[in-house]
């Protein structure tokens, strides 16, 4: 059966291409000596046409000469070429991409004004050098995150970033991402061609759908070899610059379906001839295949053919490749990238000396005597109806994270890879998923395509179906004053919320010390393992309140148990109101120091006798648990006859030296003192 052929819609020329192609083509019917700085694309073929129709090509603006059209190309130049070539009898004509353009005036505007320039392309590629021609000050070129993150440490003024037009778009997120975390004075601007985005989204679904790739363009196009990248993640992939190449390929046969696409830069002629020869070399193939098939089934013949599943005998082992034996004249060699699609394995860990293992054939060369085979191409077959039962069974599969591709990540399980996409991979963010690398996790099979033998899976449903499983449990289980032990998740201004083992619960701010505290960090903080106890529960909405602080750790119990009336302390002075003073006793009890009871004479000014924190000896003269008040005395510890010195004028007795216990009526206005400072 002939394999099924898609061409991307997007293939061929771009507008910015196109309009240059046609304004040479144009030139040429009407001018004698037409010029172009560079070829005018990077397509050999298309060059070499123009040059048939006179058509030639300058190194640079030197050599042109008086009576010469000179056409600058789609890629653009710097602002000195402009310069250079404006001599007379030299017609100019610009052909540069309109999306190029607008990349000039961005730089040339904002280097002007003193900031520095970053170029996110290839440093050699002459629409980069043409971008860099029209920058005044500070400028650098990266092609990747590790270059922009050195040029970024070099950064003190405003930045601005901007793409070649056919940058990686992959990869150009990546440098946004770098920049938001790491920049707050430099600005981007996403100057990637809309055309090259939507090229290489269009050629990544056809990888994901397709067995084989064809990338059709020149081997310089810059557009092109990235078109050739982001299909090799999906697919096995090759780049043709004309249908010659395809005999360089495997047989086409063997593949169930084949993806076309072709760069910015590739005339629609080559893209029809190599489709064209495409056709004729499956027809070839397949009635060369089913004859073939037919005389070895009709002479049930052994002979080896590519696809046929054999078994052999594993002889030697090493690192590049395994040597087997199949029962043929042929040596039987593995190579290491068909022993596993697992890139951490060496040979020595996927087969062992002896082993007998199941094959299938990739290629024959009876002159080298050679058979190349493939040992996980047959394991995937059988890989696949493991996962294809996973899906209908909805079991879970545990697999090892192995590639990063657009999109998401690839899974290796049971011989297979599963894409699963970035939505997928957890149960939350994940900003970067090449920290996933190498990672085991399990996954659901969310849906199969078998005629391409794809799957697409889920991390996420796996986890999030574990959650459910536990927080069912968690409410059918929990109760009132039950102690659970939880990781901190979040923290607020108001409470600290707790992993109680895949459900939430709240421990209010008032709840975490028996000391006021403006933020719960003061108490815990996000990670910490703490033990909670359930205070107050909602099942109909699904909410807890916790209780974090112990009955052990109160204040005034402990006070009651260590301290009685009459007892002589040391306090700190914590604050001053109109009437007195607040000493700290213990931490989260503070006793009131009336100002009567500071001297034996009248106190004016309470900061002329004590200082906030100074530390004092006070006596206890009064504690009423009920109202959680305590009376505190600094006059009570005078000496005896200094107590009974009052000053003229005092009519009120406030303290009596006899029996060492303030009057009802202080009481009263002690307390009453206390709660108006609370």
């Amino acid at each position: 059966m002939k394999p099924t052929i898609t061409v991307a819609k997007t293939a061929g020329f771009c507008f910015g291409v196109n309009r240059a192609v046609d304004l040479v083509y144009h030139l040429v019917e009407e001018v004698t000596s037409v010029k172009t700085l560079g070829p005018i694309i990077h397509n050999p073929q298309l060059v070499d046409d123009l040059s048939q129709k006179g058509v030639s090509i300058l190194d640079s603006p030197q050599q042109a000469r008086s009576g010469d059209t000179v056409v600058i190309r789609s890629h653009g130049v710097g602002q000195q070429v402009y310069e250079e070539l404006e001599r007379p009898g030299i017609h100019l004509v610009d052909a540069t991409c309109p999306f190029v353009a607008k990349i000039h005036k961005i730089v040339a505007e904002h280097s002007a004004a003193g900031e520095t320039i970053i170029i996110a392309g290839d440093k050699n590629h002459p629409e980069v050098l043409g971008i860099q021609g029209h920058c005044q000050g500070e400028c650098y070129v990266v092609k990747d995150e590790q270059e922009l993150l050195e040029v970024l440490k070099n950064i003190k003024k405003p930045a601005i970033m901007v793409a070649q037009t056919t940058f990686h778009a992959n990869l150009w997120r990546k440098c946004v991402e770098i920049v938001k975390n790491l920049c707050t004075n430099l600005v981007f601007f996403d100057t990637i061609c809309n055309a090259t985005n939507e090229r290489q989204a269009e050629a990544v679904l056809l990888a994901q759908q397709n067995d084989l790739m064809i990338v059709i363009g020149g081997k310089e196009s810059s557009n092109t070899k990235k078109l050739k990248e982001v299909c090799a993640e999906f697919a096995e992939t090759y780049l043709l610059e004309t249908a010659e190449e395809l005999d360089k390929l495997p047989p086409l046969c063997q593949y169930a379906s084949i993806g076309v696409t072709a760069g910015a830069s590739t005339p629609a002629y080559i893209i029809k001839e190599v489709l064209k020869t495409m056709s004729e070399m499956l027809n070839k193939q397949e009635g060369e295949m089913d004859f073939a098939t037919l005389f070895e089934q009709s002479l049930e013949s052994e002979k080896l053919y590519n696809g046929k599943r054999v078994k052999g005998i594993v002889t030697t082992i090493a690192p590049n490749e395994v040597h087997v034996d199949i029962g043929a004249k042929q040596a039987g060699i593995v190579p290491a990238d068909e022993l596993t699609d697992d890139p951490s394995q060496a040979t020595s860990d996927v087969v062992s000396k002896g082993d007998e293992i199941e094959l299938v054939v990739l290629k024959v060369n009876d002159q080298e005597g050679i058979v190349t085979l493939s040992k996980k191409r047959c394991d995937a077959v059988a890989g696949f109806e493991e996962i294809k039962k996973a899906a209908e069974d909805g079991t879970v599969l545990t697999g090892t994270v192995v590639n990063v591709v657009k999109g998401g990540v690839l899974v290796l399980s049971n011989h297979t890879k599963v894409f699963i996409p970035a939505s997928q991979v957890s149960d939350k963010r994940v900003e970067d998923l090449n920290t996933l690398l190498k990672t085991e996790v399990q996954f659901k099979i969310l849906e199969v395509n078998e005629r391409r033998n794809r799957a697409l899976g889920s991390v996420r449903a796996v986890l999030e179906s574990d959650k459910k499983e536990k927080e069912e449990k968690f409410w059918s289980e929990v109760e009132v004053g039950k102690i659970y032990k939880g990781e901190v998740k979040s923290l607020t201004s108001y409470g600290a919320f707790v992993d109680l083992g895949g459900v939430d619960g709240m421990i209010h701010i008032t709840e975490l010390s028996w000391s006021k505290i403006k933020h719960p960090s003061e108490i815990v903080n996000v990670g910490d393992i703490v033990e909670v106890y359930v205070k107050d529960l909602d099942p109909e909405k699904r909410r807890i309140s916790l209780g974090y602080k112990k009955s052990e750790d109160n204040p005034w119990e402990i006070f009651k148990r260590d301290y009685k009336i009459d007892d002589v302390v040391k306090v700190k002075i914590v604050s001053f109101t109109n009437y007195g003073a607040f000493a700290e006793i213990i931490p989260g009890i503070d006793g009131l120091i009336h100002i009567s009871q500071i001297a034996n004479q009248r106190v004016e000014k309470i900061s002329d006798i004590l200082e906030i924190g100074q530390e004092v000896e006070v006596k206890i003269i009064d504690i009423n648990y009920d109202a959680k008040r305590v009376s505190l005395s600094m006059r009570a510890l005078l000496p005896e006859e200094d107590q009974k010195i009052a000053k003229e004028g005092d009519s009120d007795v406030v303290y009596s030296s006899e029996d060492g216990v303030i009057s009802e009526e202080m009481a009263a206005e002690i307390e009453a003192a206390v709660a108006e400072e609370e």
